[in-house]
């Protein structure tokens, strides 16, 4: 889920000045980012972080000027766009696809609003960063409760979406890592019990567990011990996890229950690398 705190960002220098490091600040010590809203400033071009690896968004709005800043915006920061001029047609690609951000013109787009409360019970979405396009009907405070997770007024602008989205970029990289399946052919070994063992292979991993195919059929004892090495390297895991799924014809999804906490961030930053990509470093 997204990490939750409140910031309206104001308009005076001083606010911008202090920013960078009240964010900082601010994210290592909660967990979960609820609402921060953004209003055009008309000075100083705000610094935008790298974060090496493509993002995708969905953008649902018809308003021509909001997709022309937008679009060309985003793409400058590695998030792709995907645009859908209504509402219908937005909820469709949201059940279809999954996005690491989502943003809705809610006062100018009939069933904009909608969208916006309903992404939360959408499987695909419900964890992905979301952004509320405002005109003046809606409030901050009501986007917030519909889901937003930060606030965009128009008039849109360049320098605002950077700001915003500098921000919440930090935020998109956790979660798209957090769900991210990286493919391999690695060799696992499971323990069940206290000692009966079983290989297999694993065919993709994420933070959060594992997709194997193996010989036989599975144990009924519970795992007790996860063993593989990460590819490319020497750093031996060994978590505990169980079954989370398994469809009868040699596969299995395993779930990880418990990470010793070298091991988790060990793990964390080979799915960085994996994730990496070529982005522009912007300033």
């Amino acid at each position: 889920m997204v990490p939750s705190f409140s910031f309206l960002y104001s308009a005076t220098h001083s606010a911008l000045a202090t920013y960078p490091k009240r964010t900082r600040t601010i994210t290592t010590r909660v967990r979960h980012i609820k609402a921060m809203t953004f209003v055009p400033l008309p000075s100083r071009r705000p610094r935008v972080k790298s974060y090496f690896m493509n993002l995708e968004s969905l953008l649902v709005c018809r308003d021509a000027e909001v997709v022309r800043v937008l679009c060309p915006t985003l793409e400058k920061l590695s998030i792709e766009v995907e645009v859908s001029p209504a509402a219908r047609s937005g909820a469709d690609m949201l059940n279809a696809s999954k996005f690491d951000a989502i943003i809705v013109d809610c006062d100018d787009l009939q069933g904009g609003a909608e969208v916006l409360r309903s992404l939360r019970q959408n499987p695909s979405n419900k964890t992905s960063v979301s952004f509320a396009i405002l005109n003046g009907k809606t409030t901050t405070q009501q986007a917030f409760e519909m889901g937003a997770n930060f606030v965009l007024q128009k008039p849109v602008t360049t320098a605002g979406t950077l700001r915003c989205f500098n921000t919440a970029m930090s935020f998109m990289v956790r979660e798209k890592r957090r769900y991210f399946r990286c493919p391999v052919e690695l060799p696992v070994n499971l323990t069940f019990g206290q000692s009966e063992e079983m290989k297999a292979v694993a065919t993709n991993l994420s933070e959060g567990g594992m997709a194997i195919h193996f010989e036989g059929t599975l144990p009924k004892k519970s795992i007790s011990k996860v063993q593989f090495t990460l590819p490319g390297t020497k750093i031996v895991m060994e978590p505990k996890g169980e079954i989370a799924w398994a469809n009868g014809v040699g596969g299995a999804g395993i779930k990880f229950l418990e990470v010793p906490e070298s091991s988790r961030a060990q793990l964390e930053r080979w799915i960085m690398k994996r994730l990496e990509g070529d982005s522009p470093k912007l300033y």
